[in-house]
């Protein structure tokens, strides 16, 4: 998976830029309470991109290898409307 894919789709599921380290971009998603280590490489290996989603609470990742939908359990912040 592109690196900026992986950044884009993180943005698009509400974590937010954090800081930028020497090694990797941080990102946060502070409704789960999670944060997401991005390394600084153009091409990231797909088992680290899941991880990185499902560590930051998405219910939903994007498979590029089937351009398919996976799904991991959703957050329940995310879920509940108050």
């Amino acid at each position: 998976m592109k690196r900026r894919d992986l950044l884009r789709h993180l943005e698009k599921q509400g974590c937010e830029f954090l800081r930028e380290g020497g090694n990797h971009t941080i990102y946060v998603n502070r409704c789960a309470q999670t944060s997401s280590a991005v390394p600084h490489h153009r091409e990231i290996i797909e088992f680290l991109a899941q991880k990185n989603l499902q560590r930051s609470g998405h219910s939903e990742a994007v498979d590029p290898c089937h351009s398919s939908r996976v799904t991991f359990p959703s957050c329940a912040a995310h879920t509940s409307v108050r």
